[in-house]
């Protein structure tokens, strides 16, 4: 195992959020092609397909009891998260959509209290309005910008929903991570989060055309390659000092957004993803992590 000091987990970690953010801005192209539900049920299948061979690789036993339902919970919850989640790309700029997200680990505070029992500190609480309000200006500055039209109020809704979605999954991935490997965890992540996004293919899957295609092959991959970057990297540094990297996804997204889909950062956006990490920065690790 690398030394602590080394440098190669924080620039994995750091690689591995900018591949989720490429990812993205992929996604949001092919949904825009070919709709939010084709392109995501795609991208779970072909990132089943590449990672689950990892898994089998290693002769597991099939899993059962608690963690099949863990595995199921989770991805029936992030097919659900995935899906509002691109398609809210689809109707909001990729910065935007990005700091709104930023909010779901405090949100997760909240779950953990109602869930697993976990107190809930006046600093937290602080933390979370922050937040919150962080949002409420991104949300107003869009409104301003743009009027609320239909697209825009769906666009929201679905953020709302694919946040409260996301924070949710934190408490099943804490759940899994003591039962399961990261690879095993990646491979029912995917593999159930397909599955279940099947269900909707006889009433809105569309064959998209071979480019298309061809894009969201390569965020398939793009999503295998970032969760397995920064898997190696949080198994060999401190959380506490990786959870900083999550926030360079911003500046990717920015960047994406404006040279793919001409799309600009506005001054209500940097506030208030200002306001958001600064909540996050408040019930951040105040002690030493150990390193997993």
């Amino acid at each position: 195992m690398p030394a602590r000091h080394s440098f190669l987990p924080y620039l994995l970690a750091a690689s591995g959020v900018g591949l989720f953010a490429l990812m993205d801005g992929l996604m949001k192209h092919a949904a825009l092609m070919t709709g939010a539900y084709t392109a995501t049920l795609l991208r779970s299948l072909i990132g089943a397909a590449l990672i689950a061979p990892l898994w089998l690789a290693r002769r597991p036993r099939w899993p059962r009891g608690r963690l099949l339902r863990l595995h199921i919970e989770r991805g029936v919850v992030t097919a659900a998260m995935a899906l509002t989640w691109f398609f809210a790309l689809t109707r909001l700029p990729l910065a935007e959509a990005l700091a709104i997200s930023f909010v779901a680990p405090l949100i997760t505070l909240y779950f953990a209290h109602l869930l697993l029992g976990e107190a809930i500190s006046r600093r937290a609480i602080l933390a979370s309005l922050l937040g919150f309000a962080g949002a409420l200006v991104i949300v107003a500055g869009r409104i301003h910008a743009a009027g609320m039209t239909r697209d825009l109020a769906l666009g929201l809704a679905a953020m709302a929903c694919s946040a409260l979605c996301y924070a949710y999954s934190f408490i099943v991935i804490r759940r899994q991570s003591q039962l399961a490997g990261p690879i095993e965890v990646a491979t029912f992540h995917a593999g159930i989060g397909g599955l279940v996004l099947l269900l909707g293919a006889p009433f809105a899957f569309t064959m998209p055309a071979i480019p298309v295609l061809g894009v969201i092959g390569l965020a398939g991959a793009l999503t295998v390659l970032g969760s397995m970057a920064i898997a190696w990297a949080y198994a060999r540094a401190e959380t506490q000092a990786l959870v900083p990297l999550e926030y360079t996804g911003f500046v990717w997204a920015a960047w994406i957004g404006w040279q793919w889909f001409d799309e600009r950062v506005t001054l209500a956006t940097l506030l208030g993803l200002g306001m958001i990490v600064a909540g996050s920065w408040i019930v951040r690790p105040r002690g030493p992590v150990p390193a997993l």
